[in-house]
């Protein structure tokens, strides 16, 4: 995945505040007038417009470079796509996570046919630069026609139950659908789920599977590696 480092040209405001503010809307269940509040009571006065054009610009740059540091998928993969409501109309989010619940893509589109499956199937392998060794969905008709056109070599599973990963991996999603009160546009809803899946996980580790000092040594170090990608770490080492 290719990605470049972010630039911060023009910006009047200096990284730290810029990396925070989009950490603060993509972390927790925030709008941008609620991050400009908490701002503000830090004492840095920026509107929540501002903010909303950071989070735009840089939010996707941010997911690309932790995206990066993450490790090869695993070989098995668990699909799953769900309904959301863009602008009073259903749509179909598609999401790819591995068995160790990292996400590997998703995608918004307005079917959940066999076209579908397989513009999904294709966008993954691309993007990821890989194939599994085994895909697990749930049983629409529309994974089987697409397995066997796209990725016939592949074993395909579809038993009941078996695809809980990746339907527990959409809850962030729906927890930030209902507070943004729905999506927009199908393209708004694109981007922000794109860099949305990419910045989130980062900073949730599996907390009920590590005690409380390893975890807390473990936000430590994700902490560290985002002000590596968001250059706020290079500016203190040259301060």
């Amino acid at each position: 995945m290719e990605s470049t480092p972010p630039s911060y040209k023009g910006h009047r405001y200096p990284v730290e505040v810029i990396s925070h503010c989009v950490w603060l809307y993509h972390r927790f269940l925030l709008s941008f007038r609620e991050v400009e509040e908490l701002m503000l009571e830090r004492g840095i006065v920026v509107s929540y417009e501002t903010i909303r054009r950071w989070c735009a610009k840089f939010g996707q740059t941010y997911a690309n470079a932790l995206r990066r540091r993450q490790p090869r998928p695993g070989d098995k993969w668990h699909l799953d796509e769900v309904f959301i409501k863009i602008n009073g109309r259903l749509q179909h989010l598609w999401r790819a996570v591995d068995q160790d619940s990292n996400v590997l893509d998703i995608l918004v589109q307005n079917r959940r046919d066999k076209a579908a499956a397989k513009r999904f199937f294709r966008r993954l392998m691309k993007k990821t630069r890989a194939v599994p060794r085994v895909i697990i969905t749930d049983k629409l008709r529309s994974y089987g026609a697409a397995h066997r056109e796209v990725m016939s070599s592949v074993e395909h599973r579809q038993p009941k139950y078996l695809n809980n990963r990746a339907e527990n991996s959409h809850q962030p999603t729906r927890q930030r659908e209902r507070a943004m009160k729905g999506f927009r546009s199908v393209g708004g809803a694109q981007r922000f789920l794109s860099a949305f899946s990419g910045i989130t996980p980062h900073f949730r580790p599996r907390r009920h599977l590590i005690p409380a000092h390893d975890y807390r040594a473990e936000m430590t170090v994700r902490f560290a590696i985002w002000e590596q990608i968001t250059q706020v770490a290079g500016l203190a080492t040259t301060a």
